[in-house]
């Protein structure tokens, strides 16, 4: 009966192997939604549309994108997590509600390594330091001594848990008290500076782009280590004088647990392909992003990593969220 029982056993799992193989094979058959948890305009809406077009693509499907702005992404990420493992609906997850919520957070209503699967990165990014072009300070030292100077009128915009970090981050290595002004989107926040309403912000460099280049805003300094090829002009944190503040971020794509293996094997095969071609890297180079895919184990080991990293520097920092 025992012998029975497990060759039973091992014709289901053999059946239900086939059965999720068709699956694959047949997969996708309907459009394919790509939910973002900001508003239109920032810098993960940008990657998200870049390589959702090109996808639909090479998947002879629709790749629709959704965003589902608010709370930091948890609306979003509760949204796919809740939603059915089969493929249709997928999370473009950058850091923020991977791995800084869960550093910032007491309590989440979603578990990055338990609600989902990776599929694989699609692009990683530095931060941007910058103030509105009306502005007179030109450097992160005048701004830090504009802001010593006149400590009311120093402030940030912030959309989001990352760029909230980084910014408190700053804070912290420049003895300054800039106060947090939350908004929706990151093209919400550069709006806010370019307008005079905010003093300045840290933040992707997509939906800063475009105002760069056009005069209403004035980079100080960006986080990554070198000089990016997109803004060989702006120095970084440790030229400007600031140590500690090597910053990387990163957009990637997963699923909700349960989902096929064969579909995640697929997707992550697409997304390596899509990154890959040239017409992206020039887009991504637009917005100072670079392209980036990972296999499933890959982006998890990311994931777990960068929790720990932002965990310890939450703790420092001392920031908490409810």
């Amino acid at each position: 009966m025992k012998r029975r029982s497990v060759l039973a056993g091992l014709a289901l799992a053999s059946a239900a192997g086939a059965c999720g193989s068709a699956f694959a094979q047949s997969y996708p058959s309907r459009p394919v939604r790509f939910v973002v948890g900001y508003s239109p305009g920032g810098g993960n809406d940008l990657i998200a549309r870049i390589v959702a077009a090109k996808l639909q693509e090479r998947l002879g499907q629709p790749v629709v994108v959704e965003n589902k702005a608010g709370a930091q992404s948890i609306i979003a990420a509760e949204m796919v997590a809740r939603s059915t493992p089969d493929g249709y609906t997928l999370l473009v997850a950058p850091s923020g509600p991977m791995t800084i919520n869960p550093a910032v957070y007491r309590k989440l209503s979603y578990a990055p390594d338990k609600d989902f699967v990776p599929i694989s990165l699609m692009a990683e990014f530095p931060l941007m330091l910058a103030v509105g072009a009306q502005q007179p300070v030109k450097s992160v030292a005048e701004l830090v001594a504009k802001a010593k100077a006149d400590p009311k009128q120093a402030n940030y915009a912030s959309s989001a848990t990352p760029f909230q970090l980084a910014s408190e981050l700053f804070n912290q290595k420049t003895g300054s008290a800039f106060q947090h002004i939350p908004y929706r989107g990151s093209g919400e926040s550069v709006n806010a500076v370019m307008s005079g309403d905010v003093l300045m912000t840290i933040a992707d460099s997509g939906p800063m782009s475009g105002p760069l280049k056009g005069g209403l805003l004035r980079a100080l300094a960006i986080t990554s280590a070198k000089r990016h090829r997109s803004f060989p002009d702006v120095p970084t944190m440790a030229e400007a004088g600031i140590t500690g503040m090597e910053i990387t971020l990163w957009t990637g794509l997963v699923a909700p647990s349960g989902t096929p293996t064969d579909i995640v094997a697929k997707l992550q095969t697409e997304i390596a392909a899509v990154v890959a071609l040239p017409d992206v890297k020039e887009r991504f180079e637009q917005i100072a992003v670079d392209p980036r895919s990972t296999t499933s184990d890959e982006y998890r080991a990311i994931i777990a990593s960068d929790i720990a990293r932002w965990k310890a520097v939450a703790d420092a920092a001392n920031i908490k969220l409810d």
